[in-house]
């Protein structure tokens, strides 16, 4: 793994903002991702696995690095997939970087059924159809396959993604639950499209609840779920070790407002 992050680290070419995210999410997939599915059964080597929402693709990169055959990377940043096809160029791993809206365009003949497992990482919650996106996303699992979605609810600390504007005051736990007409001025002076997608959020208030109606609708079965307290991704970006609410879960309000992860992994 440290081999792989060097290469990145001493590339001339790649900003160091590129450079910090790529190598957190390697690291999610090698430390976390890929050692959890494994043991769940849903990855094993050779196995074709894509990632809806991928940016620079670094957690595509652990499991190609861990065995799988080939990686399909979408998102609707061709920016940021460019990045991404820039740095994977100089590692060599067999990864097709395609821009994609999962919602709004046709799935690629070429995709359709094709896929062992498909990875959703806290991009499910800004999706205005769940169930329509896990309709679409059906359609490149192989039968047998396997979807693995993350969110954080919606009722969470930070659940309304307010941290991302850029304000002191969304650094406040809990602060998106106020009345839409104070959280609104609250995040009034924040950068213009971080505010329209934390409305937008506020707006489709994915909670698990809604999440599992989606998914009873959709035709998935579930596998597994697991909540944490303290998210997986935390131990790359901040030291902090992952915390599962385990039996505590079972209890509603824990689950609603205090579960910063949900975790599901699904299958066709």
């Amino acid at each position: 793994m440290e081999e792989i992050i060097k290469l990145i680290e001493n590339a001339p070419d790649i900003p160091d903002n590129y450079k910090y995210y790529w190598k957190y999410q390697y690291r999610l997939g090698c430390q976390s991702l890929v050692p959890y599915l494994t043991k769940l059964g849903a990855f094993a080597r050779d196995y074709k696995v894509a990632e809806i929402g991928a940016a620079e693709g670094g957690v595509l990169a652990a499991f190609i690095n861990s065995g799988a055959s080939e990686g399909l990377a979408t998102d609707i940043s061709a920016g940021r997939l460019e990045m991404g096809r820039k740095i994977n160029s100089g590692i060599r791993q067999r990864v097709d970087f395609i821009a994609h809206d999962i919602m709004a365009e046709e799935i690629h003949p070429d995709w359709e059924q094709r896929f062992d497992l498909v990875l959703l990482r806290d991009v499910i919650e800004h999706l205005g159809d769940t169930e329509k996106a896990l309709i679409n996303i059906k359609k490149l699992i192989k039968p047998g396959g396997f979807l693995f979605v993350t969110f954080p609810p919606y009722h969470s600390p930070f659940g309304g993604h307010q941290h991302t504007i850029g304000k002191a005051a969304g650094k406040i736990p809990y602060i998106h639950l106020l009345p839409r007409s104070v959280f609104g001025k609250i995040i009034a002076s924040g950068r213009p499209d971080d505010i329209d997608e934390v409305e937008r959020l506020s707006r489709i208030r994915l909670t698990p609840g809604k999440f599992m109606d989606a998914v009873n609708n959709s035709g998935f079965e579930i596998s597994n779920v697991d909540y944490y307290l303290s998210r997986p991704v935390f131990k790359m970006k901040f030291g902090i070790p992952p915390v599962r609410l385990a039996r505590l879960s079972r209890i509603k309000f824990v689950r609603k407002y205090l579960c910063l992860e949900a975790a599901y992994l699904l299958h066709v």
